[in-house]
């Protein structure tokens, strides 16, 4: 599916949600609702995506992004007034670890649905190895 077909589907969901559930829940709330309501709609998504970083092909630590929809797009969910540079900041780094290059946040506080959608296609994927053991082995 084109990733704009399946932000398109991700933002009509979305919508969906917040028409039913309204603000004032937990972000996790509005994740297992959305991961439902994709799901109604045919739409395959992975929920608390663990993404490993690298660091000179070594892992340093890991992100954990709210849904990876279609394996093509980031959703990042937030309850907060606004989305903020920081949010777009974090955005892009689940982006880049995930090397992919489309995410969406979506924020769910407002009265009305709030979404920004966040494109990277300037910096190469951070590649690590799996960590070793004591031994030196992987």
């Amino acid at each position: 599916m084109d990733v704009e077909v399946v932000t398109e589907r991700i933002i009509g969901a979305a919508m969906e949600v917040s028409t039913v559930l309204g603000p004032g829940f937990l972000e996790r709330v509005y994740r297992r609702a959305l991961g439902e309501e994709l799901r109604i709609r045919g739409v395959a998504v992975e929920e608390e995506v663990h993404f490993r970083i690298g660091y000179k092909q070594r892992c340093v630590g890991e992100y954990v992004a709210d849904m990876v929809v279609d394996g093509q797009v980031i959703v990042e969910l937030k309850c907060a007034e606004f989305i903020t540079n920081e949010h777009v900041a974090q955005t892009l780094n689940y982006l880049k670890a995930a090397d992919l290059t489309v995410g969406l946040i979506l924020n769910f506080q407002r009265p009305r649905l709030q979404w920004k959608r966040v494109v990277m296609n300037y910096e190469p994927a951070l590649k690590c190895s799996p960590p070793m053991d004591a031994d030196g082995r992987r």
